[in-house]
């Protein structure tokens, strides 16, 4: 009897220190410590701009040839953006950064990193934390300015995570690799059903962190390389990431954010949802430009199982919206509702920015008999 009241109270004890524990770790939605890098190393630890020592970058841990640069021309003929702010870290062949973030476990968290490539067309940044990891190849470049954001989600399973961006090439010149110039963490909510909608997120309003200074918008990667969404609720599918945009920085139909398809017939969203075979459903979605110039005849193919339809409208590119909507009676019990963009834009002046139709406001009812 006695050991039974002492594993009790190891039980009782131990799952206070969990809940305690959960209850002193703050929502995260923000910077990584020296997560936009403009805390740079002492002039000592810098040859030119190599770091020299494995601690010398302020709350980092490096391995390799990890340089700390400034935005603008440099040596060799480079001229390195960096949209958001002073300075970058340039990881060279098989360097890495990285950071221990404090966290609370079973809790799927996003990160948010300015990316873009250096000098070779196949660069591959690899991101990791907690066991998962991800390549993610930044060889096309989706913002002409430099100001390619990413995000990458992943499910916690301790107290404290390891944040690590690597680059895994292998260059002629040592140095060359990924620029990363911010990275950033959020705590990802659950996926909720809104009040008379079977859609989970369907106004987009739960996604990854925005950076508020600087946004081109946030690129999604397909699902064959995300386990966990950023975009709670949804997988992106096929090749291309799908872009998360939010309202202070592009024109979105409502509420606070959207998604802009911008890969097009390489980007689709999709989400699973439950439904009794034979009944009939309404899908309702909308539709629009991100008033960035995007122009041309844009279309949005939505499928709900077997059935479909396209929605097509004209874009000059200043911010215009419009509804559509379509019935269909399911099949099975769990119908595939997704979107899909059948064709490629670019923006009017800049034809090296990729862009495309925005979704928002999805919505999925049951039509009674």
């Amino acid at each position: 009897m006695a050991s039974f009241f002492s594993l009790s109270f190891i039980l009782i004890f131990s799952l206070y220190n969990i809940f305690a524990s959960a209850a002193t770790i703050p929502y995260l939605d923000g910077l990584l410590e020296n997560g936009d890098f403009e805390e740079g190393p002492k002039p000592s630890e810098l040859k030119k701009t190599v770091i020299i020592g494995k601690y010398s970058l302020p709350e980092w841990e490096i391995s390799g040839i990890v340089e700390w640069v400034s935005g603008g021309p440099q040596e060799g003929g480079f001229y390195f953006p960096i949209p958001r702010g002073a300075h970058a870290i340039r990881l060279g062949n098989e360097a890495s950064i990285s950071q221990y973030v404090e966290v609370k476990p079973k809790t799927i968290y996003s990160l948010t990193f300015g990316a873009t490539r250096t000098c070779a067309q196949d660069e591959v940044l690899t991101v990791s934390a907690d066991g998962m990891s991800s390549d993610l190849p930044i060889q096309t470049l989706y913002s002409a300015d430099g100001g390619d954001t990413y995000a990458w989600a992943f499910k916690s399973t301790s107290n404290y995570v390891k944040v690590t961006f690597h680059n895994p090439g292998m260059q002629e010149d040592p140095k060359c690799g990924p620029l990363i110039d911010h990275i950033a963490i959020k705590e990802m909510p659950m996926a909720t059903y809104p009040k008379g909608n079977l859609m989970k997120n369907g106004g987009f309003e739960a996604g990854p962190h925005v950076f508020k200074n600087f946004s081109t918008g946030v690129l999604v990667l397909p699902l064959k390389q995300d386990k966990y969404s950023p975009i709670p609720g949804w997988m992106v599918q096929f090749a291309k990431p799908a872009k998360y945009i939010d309202s202070k920085h592009f024109s979105v139909p409502s509420g606070n954010a959207a998604v802009e398809l911008i890969g097009g017939r390489e980007t689709g969203i999709s989400q699973t949802v439950k439904t009794v075979p034979k009944q009939f459903y309404n899908l309702t979605f909308t539709i629009g430009d991100a008033n960035n110039d995007c122009h041309g005849t844009m279309t949005v193919q939505a499928f709900a199982g077997k059935a479909s339809t396209l929605v097509s409208f004209v874009s000059k590119g200043k911010g215009w919206y419009k509804t559509a909507s379509f019935k269909f009676q399911a099949d099975k019990t769990r119908t595939l509702i997704a979107f899909y963009n059948p064709y490629y834009h670019t923006k009017i002046y800049d034809f090296g920015h990729m862009c495309g139709p925005v979704i928002d406001d999805v919505s999925l009812v049951h039509i009674p008999k």
